[in-house]
């Protein structure tokens, strides 16, 4: 069944984050994919800046990992738009070149498991940090299916309800088939590259320990301004709970690499967790 047009979501930053036709998309995204033997994973976190920016490490991190035919990627919501938990439930996602259908029977699940998860379209419209995942995804499993979430400001243990949630629904479905998480976000923004290292080294540290609570703590005392500590709080809390043994950091670069000014950058993370 072709998903209506009303449920189809369009490209809004094509031609922006990241290539807008077909044929240039595909070619950056094989270079920024590197040949490597690929593991399963419970997790990935990866960065959503443009590709320019962020795209090598985005490409580090997922030529690490066997992508399956389910995918739940979980964002800040960086438009203040719609839910506070905002699930696109069905219909498909365009980029250049494809439609990426929306897994609509597990979407269904997340949200009957816990009602804070809504379907709501308003907060994934203009939103980018799903889009730019996707391109990286599709490369990978042609037939991928995706759950799109937004999400804005939570207390930590909503966090963890929820993380604990998608565990569940995870779970009861892992003899039918591999889901895999991705907490879409950056790191620190907008600072000098000394403490952005500085400060997203103990961010990463918490990820490293399997410690979502940790997490954060450390981000909200230490005031890092990492934009996805809410997915990656509760997408790290599903992983552990799904019996994750080990998160390892793939790479970490920031935009004063590319720009070459250290004065004010943003961090960028690639982690694996399995």
């Amino acid at each position: 069944m072709h998903p209506s047009r009303h449920w189809i979501r369009p490209s809004a930053v094509a031609g922006q984050f990241y290539p807008g036709s077909p044929a240039a998309l595909e070619a950056t995204v094989k270079r920024l994919l590197w040949p490597h033997e690929r593991e399963a994973a419970l997790a990935v976190i990866a960065p959503h800046a443009g590709f320019l920016y962020s795209g090598a490490t985005a490409g580090r991190v997922f030529s690490r990992v066997r992508v399956p035919d389910r995918v739940v990627i979980a964002c800040p919501n960086h438009t203040g738009w719609g839910a506070p938990l905002a699930v696109w439930p069905e219909g498909a996602w365009e980029i250049p070149g494809a439609a990426i259908p929306v897994d609509e029977e597990l979407a269904s699940a997340i949200m009957a498991e816990d009602n804070r998860f809504q379907a709501d379209r308003q907060a994934h419209l203009m939103e980018h940090a799903v889009e730019v995942e996707l391109p990286f995804l599709r490369a990978l499993n042609p037939a991928v299916r995706i759950v799109p979430i937004t999400i804005g400001s939570f207390p930590r243990e909503s966090l963890i309800e929820l993380g604990m949630a998608l565990a569940h629904v995870a779970w009861d479905r892992s003899e039918d088939r591999e889901i895999l998480f991705v907490a879409s976000t950056d790191m620190s923004h907008y600072v000098p590259a000394a403490e952005a290292e500085r400060c997203d080294r103990m961010a990463l540290d918490r990820i490293e320990a399997l410690d979502p609570r940790g997490l954060y703590d450390t981000c909200h005392e230490q005031a890092i301004s990492m934009c996805g500590v809410a997915p990656t709080t509760m997408v790290l809390t599903a992983a552990v709970e799904l019996h994750a043994t080990s998160a390892r950091i793939v790479d970490y670069t920031h935009s004063g690499m590319v720009t070459g000014d250290d004065r004010k950058v943003v961090g960028y993370a690639g982690a694996i967790v399995s």
